[in-house]
């Protein structure tokens, strides 16, 4: 082998996350504590509520989120659930690539929903209606 380092030594962790229409796939490797959500650096990230969500797991394990770069694809849905799709798949990759039970007993105790999802759905639209719960007017009485 020439100077470059084994491939054991090198880990990539890929985890996905999902929030109503929303899914994020979050790749984490070494590096030094970049993040980009669809190629655009978290910090430039124009809407700030949906940066501070994001940003969350990383504030909560500290100084160890110098050690690792991650990129986050996200498709469908609306920017606040996207938000929270990124963020679903950056904790449940932090805890995969540390390996930790510290982190995620820490992400458990801030946030449950931040490794298990959030199960709301939207409900079903019924028969003979406009929408879920809409009905048609009555103009008699």
């Amino acid at each position: 082998m020439s100077s470059q380092e084994p491939a054991s030594s090198f880990k990539i962790v890929i985890s996905s996350g999902k929030r109503k229409t929303s899914v994020a796939t979050a790749t984490i490797k070494p590096g030094k504590g970049r993040v980009w959500i669809n190629n655009i650096p978290l910090e430039v990230l124009p809407i700030e509520m949906a940066r501070m969500k994001i940003m969350e797991p990383l504030l909560l394990i500290g100084d160890l989120r110098n050690t690792i770069d991650i990129r986050v694809r996200v498709r469908g849905g609306g920017w606040m659930s996207q938000a929270e799709a990124s963020r679903i798949a950056i904790a449940r990759g932090l805890v995969e690539y540390f390996g930790s039970e510290e982190i995620k007993n820490i992400f458990k105790e801030y946030d449950r929903h931040m490794l298990s999802g959030d199960p709301r759905q939207t409900e079903p639209e019924k028969w003979g209606r406009y929408s879920a719960r809409r009905r048609w007017q009555k103009s008699y009485r």
